[in-house]
């Protein structure tokens, strides 16, 4: 079973606000070398906000790659070192405008992994309190509510395309209703 790829030389090749480009060299288990290209990213942290109706709040904003609205779950960059809680608590205020009684941590994805270093980090948040948004300088988004039920067969629908939306609200869903689809 193929175990490891040993670090010859690493290279940064760009130096972005959000990512960090390497190219290293690297002896394969065989001895023979390759070049691997590969992303340093801070992570981020993803917040299935579900009030006591169940409704998720979500928001929408558009995504320059794809050149359209994406209809998400509240999410955020970490600092690099940042603790993800944290994280997640401030975005949740940033982008919704809520604080959360219940902060529960749901695990971690990687969204990208032959090429980016990015977890991130999922939160269902509960017991909310709202007050005002505080977007970023730059940050433009439209806050809605979606019945967690409706989100969860959105997903199965291929409707959030997201990766992590659909893990979040897959998530969410399951710890809150078990098997019941």
């Amino acid at each position: 079973m193929y175990q490891k790829e040993k670090e010859l030389s690493s290279e940064k090749i760009f130096d972005g606000i959000v990512v960090k480009l390497f190219r290293d060299e690297i002896e394969l288990e065989d001895g023979s070398r390759g070049v691997r290209e590969f992303i340093k990213h801070p992570g981020g942290v993803c917040i299935a906000a579900v009030d006591e109706d169940e409704q998720l709040y979500m928001v929408e904003q558009f995504r320059y790659p794809f050149g359209k609205v994406l209809t998400e779950v509240p999410a955020g960059k970490l600092e690099f070192g940042e603790d993800p809680e944290e994280c997640g608590r401030r975005e949740l205020k940033e982008e919704v405008g809520a604080n959360a009684d219940s902060f529960e941590y749901l695990g971690c994805i990687y969204p990208t992994v032959a090429y980016d270093t990015e977890i991130i980090y999922m939160f269902l948040a509960r017991g909310l309190h709202f007050g005002e948004q505080h977007l970023d300088d730059g940050e433009f988004l439209d806050v809605k509510k979606i019945p967690l039920k409706k989100a969860f067969q959105m997903v199965m629908d291929n409707e959030l395309p997201d990766a992590k939306t659909q893990m979040a609200v897959l998530k969410a869903y399951m710890k809150l209703h078990g098997s019941e689809v």
